[in-house]
């Protein structure tokens, strides 16, 4: 089977990536599927050593470069490539060509080769927006206030209906703001919720550019990446006519982070953090849910961390990191 990944080029890409060359299989109707092939997609090349991996560089909403990418053995797609949030909202048009175009691009491969792949497609908290609950329900409207979050938006709606069509065997993936990742701060406005960790703790400062009382849905890389397997080798009928899973996370403020960050790694690290708050920032990021009811997806065997300390300390073992 061969198994692509767009944005393979990615931090989570990549993760995700020598996760199943490790593996070597996927689990799906209830047996072990080799890996022969897996395709890494992205407008770079990622850097990975394994006689099973196909690199494909290009526009993802070219039809072209999704031939080249893409054949009738390909039973497995993880949609991951996206332009974040920032970005999207800074380019309008960038966005809507990676984050929109691209999406039916992949989907409309998908339809023509004719052999309905599962696939994966990762959402975000954007597509949520304007007066919240506490706690967002399943059936909370969207109401996505960033161009970024109309575009994912969009695409779950698409990849829904292809699955409804019986073109694909969609499942979308609505993942919390992704904390600590390691690498250099990004142009997604939710860079800061991995910033006000990674730096400190690499002897350097970082300034949050929310109030301390923000609060923000969280989930680590590692959560992350195993919530990825599990979601495309779940079987699709438990989804039943949702195809949209609300992934578990941690509903923490921007000062229980740095309050985590003090207990993991102490004073004189934490205290590395500015205060100084951004509009730009703040108009995005204040519009997200805090928290949201993911009883569906424990059903479904997701599974969230612990407590944003343990979150800390993971990030410290995976970059090899201290004080």
């Amino acid at each position: 089977m061969n198994v692509l990944i767009t944005g393979g080029a990615g931090f989570l890409g990549l993760q995700l990536a020598r996760l199943l060359l490790k593996r070597g299989t996927l689990n799906l109707d209830g047996k072990a599927v080799a890996i022969d092939r897996l395709t890494l997609l992205d407008v770079v090349a990622p850097q990975i050593d394994d006689a099973r991996v196909r690199v494909v560089t290009g526009d993802l909403s070219d039809p072209a470069v999704l031939g080249r990418a893409m054949d009738a053995d390909t039973g497995a797609v993880f949609h991951l490539a996206a332009v974040v949030s920032g970005q999207a909202e800074a380019d309008f048009d960038l966005g809507m060509r990676v984050n929109l175009d691209a999406s039916r691009a992949l989907l409309e491969t998908c339809r023509q080769l004719g052999h309905r792949p599962r696939v994966v497609f990762t959402s975000s908290v954007a597509v949520y927006g304007g007066k919240l609950p506490a706690v967002v329900q399943d059936d909370t409207a969207l109401n996505p206030q960033s161009s970024y979050g109309a575009q994912k938006a969009i695409g779950e709606l698409l990849l829904s209906d292809y699955s409804r069509r019986g073109f694909v065997d969609g499942r979308v993936l609505r993942l919390p703001t992704i904390s600590v990742r390691p690498g250099k701060p990004n142009a997604a406005a939710s860079s800061f919720a991995s910033g006000i960790i990674r730096e400190p703790l690499a002897g350097e400062t970082a300034n949050c550019p929310v109030a301390p009382g923000t609060p923000l849905w969280l989930l680590s890389p590692r959560g992350a990446i195993t919530a990825l397997v599990n979601g495309i080798e779940l079987d699709g009928e438990r989804f039943g006519n949702r195809r949209v899973v609300n992934l578990p996370g941690l509903s923490v403020t921007a000062q229980q982070m740095v309050e985590a960050l003090r207990r993991v790694a102490g004073d004189a690290v934490a205290d590395r953090v500015t205060w100084e708050r951004e509009d730009r920032v703040e108009k995005i990021v204040g519009t997200w849910p805090a928290a949201w009811d993911a009883s569906r997806a424990v059903a479904l065997g997701f599974e969230g961390d612990a407590s944003f300390d343990d979150v800390i300390r993971g990030y410290m073992e995976d970059a090899g990191v201290g004080h």
